[in-house]
C-alpha cells in the first residue's frame, strides 16, 4: 500500500490551537482502508507528542534544543551513534532518537518540521538497526531491552516522522524478528500485566509502520487478559492492589508503565475499528493509584526496587500518574473526567518541592496548563480516611494535615524487591516500614534518603540486627515471609491493621499492630522472640532532619515534624548523626526501642503524633486515658479510645478485648455512634474462616445495615475466606 506523504500527513494531522484528541470531530462510522492508518498515525501524534501549546510554551522549546543538540552532535560510528553513548545503549540512544522524532511532529519546538531533522532521525534509526537491533540477531541481556523499550522508542521515532523506503521495512523485519506475532500468545511468563501493554503497544506501532490490519488487530485483542481482576499473580485485585512480577506492590513503576499504555491505547484507537470496548480499568485510577499519590508524589512502598534510583522519584512518578489520568480522562465519561480533573489539579497546587508543571514534558505540560487555568476546575484537597489493600500487605491513613503509609510482608508479598543491581539494601522495607508526612515535608523521603538512611533502622521496623550481604534473599521480590495474618479491619474512617512478621533471613518473629485515628498512630508490639544471636529493635522513627529533638520522661518530640508518646517506662534511645551515601550527606533523628540480645517475648507500646507540636505531645503524654491500651500480646492487641467510642483489636487467635469476644482469629473495629447505634467491622485477614462470630457484651436488637445474623448478643459472619481480607461493616441498634 502507497504510504501518505509528509504533506499529507501534516494536513491530516494538524492539531486545531484549542485541540487534544478529546476535542476531535466525532469519527465517522467506518474507514476505508486507505485512510484508517493515516488516523492512527495523525492520532498517535496528537496523543504522545502532545497537542498544541499557547505560544512559545517552555517545555516544547527546551524539546526542540534538546532535539537540535542531538542532531548536530550525532555521529555515527560502527560502535556508537553519539560519541559519548557506546553501543549497545539501550535507553540513552534510542530515547534521543525518539526525542528528536517528537520535537519534529510537535507544534511549537523550534524545529518542527525540519526536514534535516526528520533525515537525521532517519538515519539513527536505521543506524542503530544496523548495528545493534539487526533481524536474526541474539538477544543477550534483559529481554525487555529487545522486546519493549528499544523497539518501542525506534518505532515511535519512525512513526512520528513517517519513515517509509527500505528503512521501514528493515525496521518492521527486526521488531517482527525480536517481538513476533506468537509473544502474544500465551498470558505468562514476561508477558503479564503492565508488560503486556507494552508489548501490544509496541505490536499496534509496528502495525502503523506498513498499515498492517492483523496486527493492529492482535494488539487490542491480546489486551483481553488485563482486564480481568486477578485473585493471584500479576494484575489487578478487587481491592485495588496491583502486582507485578508475583510478590511485588507496583502502581508506582509497572503500574503507571500500564496506565499510561492503556490512556494512550484508547485515546489513539477511539473511533477506529478496534476502539477498545473494555472500561474497567477507568474504575482504577481512583481505586489503585490515587491512594498512593501525595501532594502529587507517588510514594515508594508501590514503586519495588526503584526506590533508590535517584532522589525525587518519587515525585517523578507521580508525574507520570498524573499525566496518564489526564490523557486517560479524555476517553472517560465527563463526570469522571471533572473528578480526576479537580484531583489532578490539587495534586499539582500542594507538590511545591518538584513543581508538576515545571517539571512537566510538553504532552502533559500543554494538558495540565489547561486545568489549572481553568478556574471552573477546582483542586481537590487531599482525601480524609483509611485505604487498606490487604492483598498488598500495603494501608494509606490521611487524617488533617497528615498522611501516613504502611508496608508490610506476608506470604504473598515480599518484604522487598532487589534486582539488576538495584534495591540491594532494602532488605526490611517489608518489617512494618511506616511511612508518614506532615504538613511541609513532603519531600521527606524524597531528598536522598534511601542511598543515606541507616537500612537496619526504617521508621516503623522491628528488625534483628544481623547483618546482611546485599541483595540478601531470593531476587525479583520472593523474600515472603510464611504467615497469612496480615491486613486488618477498617470503615474507611479509622483502621485496625496487622502483621505476624518474621525476620529477612533471620529467626526473629513479631506481632505488630497499627491503630490509625484522626491525629494519630498507635503502635503495638508483642512476641518479639530471636535466635539470631544478634539484638532486635524496633524504630520508632528515623527522620531525614536536623531539626530540635526533645526527650522528656514517657515523650519525645522533633521539631517541626511531630510527637511520640513511649509509656510504661520504655527506655527510648535516641541517635543524631549524619550520613553520608550515593555523594550526599544528610542529617538523621534516630529513635528506637532494644529488646535486647535473642529476646523472648519482648513487646513495646508507642504513639505516633503527626504534626503536632511539642506542647501538644507534652499534653498528651499528661493525658494517658485518651487512648487505653487492652492488650498487647501474642494472642490479641487491642485498644479502646473512650472520644470516639472505638475499640479496634487485631485478634491473632481468639479472645476476648474488652467487651468484644471474637470466635476465631480476624480484625475488628467497633464503633458505637450516638442515638443508639454502632458500626461494627470484621475483617479475616488470613482468607480461612467459613464462618466468624464475634460477640458484644452489650445488648443489640437488632441488625440495621450489612450482612450479618444475629443471635442473642453475637454476630455472625458468613464465610469470609473468599473475601480476599476485605472488611465487612454492619450497623446495629443496641438495646436497652
Amino acid at each position: 500500500m502507497r504510504r501518505p506523504s509528509r504533506r499529507s500527513f501534516l494536513r491530516l494531522g494538524g492539531v486545531a490551537a484549542a485541540g487534544t484528541v478529546g476535542a476531535l470531530a466525532p469519527a465517522r462510522a467506518a474507514y476505508t482502508p486507505d485512510d484508517t492508518f493515516v488516523l492512527l498515525r495523525r492520532r498517535w501524534r496528537e496523543v504522545t507528542a502532545g497537542p498544541a501549546p499557547g505560544p512559545a510554551a517552555a517545555p516544547h522549546l527546551a524539546l526542540g534544543r534538546a532535539a537540535a543538540r542531538y542532531r548536530d552532535t550525532m555521529a555515527p560510528r560502527p560502535a556508537s551513534l553519539w560519541p559519548d553513548q557506546a553501543f549497545p545503549s539501550f535507553v540513552a540512544t534510542p530515547r534521543r532518537l525518539r526525542t528528536m522524532a517528537q520535537a519534529y511532529a510537535l507544534e511549537g519546538t523550534g524545529v518542527t518540521g525540519d526536514a534535516g531533522l526528520a533525515e537525521a532521525v532517519a538515519e539513527g534509526v536505521d543506524h542503530y538497526r544496523r548495528h545493534v537491533y539487526p533481524a536474526g540477531a541474539g538477544a543477550p541481556g534483559n529481554w525487555w531491552h529487545w522486546e519493549i523499550g528499544v523497539p518501542k522508542a525506534l518505532l515511535d521515532a519512525a512513526v512520528l516522522t513517517d519513515l517509509g523506503g527500505s528503512r521501514s521495512a528493515a525496521l518492521a523485519e527486526a521488531v517482527d524478528h525480536f517481538v513476533p506475532e506468537n509473544r502474544l500468545g500465551r498470558y505468562g511468563g514476561n508477558s503479564t500485566a503492565a508488560n503486556r501493554v507494552d508489548l501490544c503497544v509496541v505490536t499496534l506501532l509496528r502495525a502503523m509502520l506498513d498499515d498492517d490490519h492483523g496486527k493492529a488487530a492482535l494488539a487490542v485483542s491480546a489486551l483481553s487478559p488485563v482486564f480481568p481482576t486477578v485473585s493471584e499473580g500479576d494484575g489487578f485485585y478487587r481491592d485495588g492492589s496491583f502486582i507485578q512480577h508475583s510478590y511485588v506492590p507496583y502502581q508506582g513503576a509497572y503500574g503507571v508503565t500500564l496506565l499510561s499504555g492503556l490512556a494512550t491505547l484508547y485515546a489513539v484507537l477511539r473511533g477506529s475499528p478496534w476502539e477498545i470496548a473494555d472500561r474497567s480499568v477507568f474504575d482504577l485510577v481512583e481505586r489503585s493509584f490515587a491512594p498512593f499519590v501525595r501532594d502529587g508524589a507517588c510514594m515508594d512502598l508501590v514503586r519495588g526496587r526503584g526506590i533508590g534510583r535517584r532522589p525525587f522519584g518519587d515525585h517523578e512518578r507521580g508525574r507520570e500518574i498524573a499525566a496518564a489520568v489526564l490523557l486517560l480522562g479524555e476517553s472517560a465519561p465527563p463526570v469522571q473526567r471533572a473528578r480526576w480533573h479537580a484531583m489532578v489539579k490539587g495534586w499539582a497546587a500542594r507538590g511545591t518541592y518538584r513543581s508538576m508543571p515545571a517539571q512537566a514534558g510538553p504532552a502533559f505540560h500543554t494538558r495540565l496548563a489547561a486545568i489549572m487555568d481553568d478556574d471552573a476546575v477546582p483542586a481537590a484537597a487531599e482525601p480524609l480516611g483509611h485505604r487498606l489493600l490487604p492483598m498488598s500487605a500495603r494501608a494509606v491513613h490521611r487524617g488533617p494535615g497528615w498522611c501516613a503509609a504502611l508496608s508490610m510482608a506476608s506470604h504473598r508479598i515480599g518484604h522487598y524487591e532487589h534486582g539488576n543491581g538495584e534495591n540491594l539494601r532494602g532488605w526490611h522495607t517489608g518489617s512494618g516500614m511506616l511511612y508518614w508526612w506532615a504538613e511541609g515535608h513532603g519531600d521527606h523521603y524524597s531528598d536522598s534518603f534511601w542511598p543515606t538512611v541507616d537500612p537496619y533502622r526504617l521508621p516503623g521496623t522491628t528488625v534483628s540486627t544481623r547483618r546482611l550481604p546485599d541483595g540478601a534473599g531470593a531476587a525479583w521480590g520472593d523474600t515472603r515471609t510464611p504467615w497469612r495474618w496480615v491486613g486488618g479491619a477498617t470503615d474507611g474512617t479509622y483502621a485496625a491493621v496487622g502483621q505476624h512478621l518474621s525476620g529477612l533471613e533471620s529467626t526473629m518473629e513479631a506481632f505488630k499492630s497499627w491503630f490509625f485515628l484522626d491525629d494519630a498512630v498507635v503502635c503495638l508490639g508483642a512476641g518479639i522472640t530471636g535466635g539470631d544471636g544478634a539484638a532486635v529493635e524496633t524504630v520508632v522513627d528515623n527522620r531525614r532532619t536536623g531539626a530540635e529533638l526533645t526527650v522528656e520522661a514517657g515523650w519525645a518530640h522533633v521539631e517541626g515534624h511531630g510527637g511520640y508518646l513511649v509509656p510504661g517506662g520504655q527506655a527510648l534511645r535516641t541517635l543524631r548523626e549524619s550520613r553520608t551515601g550515593g555523594g550526599v550527606t544528610r542529617d538523621y533523628v534516630t529513635l528506637w526501642l532494644e529488646h535486647g540480645v535473642d529476646p523472648r517475648s519482648a513487646g513495646y507500646s508507642y504513639v505516633l503524633l503527626p504534626g503536632a507540636s511539642r506542647e501538644e505531645t507534652r499534653a498528651r503524654a499528661a493525658d494517658p486515658g485518651r487512648v487505653r491500651v487492652l492488650a498487647n500480646t501474642a494472642r490479641l492487641q487491642a485498644v479502646h479510645v473512650p472520644a470516639l467510642g472505638l475499640t479496634a483489636a487485631c485478634f491473632w487467635t481468639a479472645g476476648t478485648a474488652g467487651d468484644l469476644t471474637a470466635s476465631a482469629p480476624c480484625a475488628v473495629l467497633l464503633r458505637e455512634r450516638p442515638g443508639g447505634t454502632a458500626k461494627l467491622t470484621v475483617a479475616d485477614p488470613r482468607c480461612d474462616l467459613d464462618e466468624l462470630a464475634v460477640t458484644w457484651a452489650r445488648p443489640v436488637a437488632e441488625v440495621l445495615d450489612g450482612d450479618a445474623l444475629l443471635a442473642g448478643g453475637t454476630l455472625r459472619f458468613g464465610r469470609t475466606a473468599g473475601l480476599e481480607g476485605a472488611s465487612v461493616t454492619v450497623t446495629v441498634r443496641l438495646g436497652l
